[in-house]
């Protein structure tokens, strides 16, 4: 803010956020510190290229007005994002009764004995806003992350909980599952079964007194054909 005994200025530097071919604003706020009518003008280095609402004014005692400077669309960028553009603010004391209509160029002449104060102003360019991030299809914010898959195809770990969440919640993989489980249980009863029987074998061949039952190799045959072709689908 400025430090003058009429006015305060703030800010003392316009920031414009730059885009090309897009008419861009910023607000001066004039704040009059005195118990007297203060009247205000407002020049500029480049006025085809600045639009200034209101260039004269008024500022009744201990209130603030608000100017606002629109800067043209412009069709290129400077080099570097550097501009030379400036303002200049005067200010003199004014009669109680002054109309903003009356203010005119004779109010702010030096040479005529009026106290005036003066303020530059610099014109800086800032970059735009960036837009916020899209939200990726088929999510929705506050989920959990998808997981992330290197380039030889591999899941990584970290997120190995979230994609196996997501594939088991599929109905088709929920089928899968459950007849999965259920062949699994009828494997484990037939291999229950299978040994309960060859241990009955074993203890039928041990009371003959040697050699070996042709129903115990026959068994013994059917269980190894059953278990392998159990574990290939399982």
């Amino acid at each position: 803010m400025s430090t003058g005994e009429l006015l305060g200025i703030e800010p003392l530097e316009l920031k414009f956020p730059f885009e090309l071919k897009k008419q861009i604003s910023c607000s001066i706020q004039l704040s009059n510190k005195t118990d007297d009518h203060v009247a205000f003008k407002v020049k500029t280095t480049n006025p085809k290229k600045y639009c200034v609402r209101p260039n004269t004014g008024i500022v009744l005692p201990r209130s603030t007005c608000d100017v606002i400077v629109t800067m043209q669309a412009q069709k290129e960028a400077p080099p570097d994002m550097q501009c030379k553009d400036k303002f200049l603010l005067q200010s003199v004391k004014t009669n109680d009764g002054t109309n903003p209509k009356d203010i005119n160029a004779e109010m702010f002449n030096k040479e005529a004995g009026h106290v005036v104060e003066e303020c530059k102003l610099r014109v800086v360019y800032v970059s735009p806003p960036q837009p916020p991030s899209p939200v990726p299809e088929g999510s929705e914010e506050g989920s959990s992350p998808r997981a992330s898959v290197s380039e030889n195809g591999n899941v990584n770990s970290a997120d190995f909980p979230t994609v196996t969440k997501a594939f088991t919640d599929r109905p088709e993989a929920k089928a899968l599952i459950s007849r999965l489980t259920e062949e699994k249980n009828n494997a484990v009863q037939v291999n229950n079964k299978l040994a309960q029987e060859l241990e009955l074998l074993k203890r039928e061949a041990n009371k003959s007194g040697g050699g070996v039952p042709i129903m115990f190799v026959i068994l013994i045959g059917l269980l190894g054909i059953i278990l392998g072709y159990l574990m290939k689908k399982t």
